[in-house]
């Protein structure tokens, strides 16, 4: 397990989270069953490998959320090695919790525990296809890749024209850090392997999406009613311009 922890959830905010609940549920995905740990409204839906957890509550969103045991004895190592917490609730009567951003202002959360049960139900594509990436905007790939390196030193994917592009494994979810302009904020990317089907939902439904969004190979963007934005393409849009090493390490020049 990594620094900090195995992957949980793309946390998102909304205000109406049985539509949000219902918007992934019509592409495919499928509902799981929530823990009591939150007393706000919860829902959490899955393709079987990722999970995008509907918070209706005000935090610093979306948070990309992992799980780490002993929580406390963890938030003080990382403070030794200079993390700089926004957020944290340690204690014996209270639920876990750390937030902190990386260098471009992402949000990452730990959590003590769980919040849902996983499901078989779950484990097949959505409509979407199968997940590429959670994809950050960054400014500086290589910056980025700085602090994203020593928490997930696996390197699976880079491109390095017509901007570089570097996708590591965080312990549960690809994470890829782009330049591109295209975005907007973090996003999520799908390999769709019936584009027909895909479209011809998106188009029953009514559901708000763009064709050909200006991001290196997409062919739709689809924005969900609390924001996030899902981008589909035809294939992997690193494809095989960068060989990685049986290893996978990564270690980026300081």
């Amino acid at each position: 397990m990594s620094t900090i922890g195995r992957f949980l959830e793309l946390s998102v905010q909304t205000s109406d989270v049985l539509e949000s609940l219902l918007f992934y549920k019509t592409l495919g995905f499928v509902e799981l069953e929530i823990g009591d740990v939150w007393e706000h409204k919860y829902a959490v839906v899955s393709d079987g490998e990722l999970h995008i957890g509907l918070h209706d509550r005000e935090f610093d969103a979306p948070a990309i959320t992992f799980v780490k045991p002993n929580l406390a004895k963890r938030a003080r190592k990382m403070s030794d090695h200079g993390y700089d917490f926004s957020f944290m609730q340690l204690g014996e009567e209270s639920f876990n919790e750390l937030r902190f951003a990386d260098r471009d202002g992402h949000t990452i959360t730990m959590l003590e525990a769980r919040t849902f049960h996983a499901s078989e139900e779950a484990e097949r594509d959505s409509l979407c296809g199968s997940l590429l990436e959670l994809t950050l905007p960054v400014r500086d790939t290589l910056r980025a890749a700085q602090f994203w390196a020593p928490i997930a030193p696996n390197l699976l994917d880079m491109r390095e024209e017509p901007t570089t592009h570097m996708r590591f494994d965080a312990d549960g979810v690809p994470i890829g850090l782009s330049e591109s302009i295209a975005l907007n904020g973090p996003s999520l990317s799908f390999k769709c392997q019936d584009r027909e089907a895909l479209m011809a939902a998106l188009r029953q439904h009514d559901m708000d999406f763009e064709r050909y969004p200006g991001f290196e190979g997409a062919f739709v963007e689809i924005r969900a009613p609390e924001g996030t934005a899902l981008f589909g393409f035809k294939e992997d849009f690193l494809g095989e311009s960068y060989e990685v090493e049986e290893t996978g390490h990564f270690e980026v020049p300081v």
